[in-house]
């Protein structure tokens, strides 16, 4: 599958980065994720992709910003695939959805609900958008090693940030209000906008990719779900290695 062009949206080329690949969502966020990583330095920057590449005990690992939303993750993983990636764990921030859930938790994804239309040009809604079970288990372990407060659970992935946020001044108020209430009643953990989309898509790429939320996140939790991705990558290289 990995190809030598420079691939035209990330501005990537095969070599440029390591087969584990962490995603956050901000471009700003890119350098703090690659601060835990060794000898990083950035590798390209277009639109809303950059990446910046560094070792983690000695095996090169990128950070590439996917942008808000299913379509530009979609982009970034399609080209990352292309040239060699092939563990992608998603690292952002998203609105909590159960009342137990504390602002600053961390929230390992293992699947998601595909109320998006990205992965819809990709396999029908019958699919289901499920995360890798080791990547999700290596991000357990990372959260137990940090001591870091964590659940495990479903994410409610969505195309309308607005829509979630003030559903009130929306022409379909009621419908929106309503399906939010069965994904609460159902115990989805939280909110987001690229978990169904990635891992649909890497389901049909045969790669693996997870997700790690941090629920209103503040500077200190952020800076705990970076060390926490970044650790669970630490754990995958192990287990890829044993």
């Amino acid at each position: 599958m990995s190809t030598t062009e420079l691939q035209y949206h990330i501005k990537l080329k095969n070599g440029d980065v390591g087969r584990y690949v962490l995603l956050p969502g901000d471009p700003s966020r890119v350098p703090l994720i690659a601060s835990y990583l060794t000898d990083a330095r950035k590798i390209a920057e277009n639109r809303e992709h950059q990446t910046y590449t560094g070792l983690l005990d000695g095996v090169p690992v990128s950070v590439t910003s996917t942008g808000i939303g299913g379509p530009s993750t979609a982009i970034a993983v399609e080209e990352l695939a292309k040239i060699g990636a092939d563990t992608f764990i998603r690292v952002g921030t998203s609105g909590k959805m159960q009342d137990y859930i504390a602002s600053g938790d961390l929230i390992v994804v293992s699947a998601a609900v595909r109320d998006e239309g990205t992965a819809l040009h990709y396999m029908p809604l019958a699919f289901p958008a499920v995360a890798d079970l080791d990547v999700v288990e290596c991000l357990r372990n990372a959260c137990e090693i940090l001591n870091a407060p964590y659940h495990v659970g479903i994410s409610h992935s969505k195309d309308s940030f607005y829509g979630e946020v003030e559903p009130d001044r929306m022409p379909m108020a009621n419908l929106l209000k309503e399906r939010w209430q069965a994904w609460v009643k159902c115990g989805v953990l939280c909110s987001e906008m690229e978990a169904a989309a990635l891992y649909v898509i890497a389901r049909i790429l045969g790669i693996r990719a997870g997700g790690l939320m941090v629920a209103h996140g503040t500077h200190n939790s952020l800076e705990l779900l970076c060390k926490t991705a970044v650790e669970s990558v630490r754990q995958l290289i192990h287990l890829d290695q044993s």
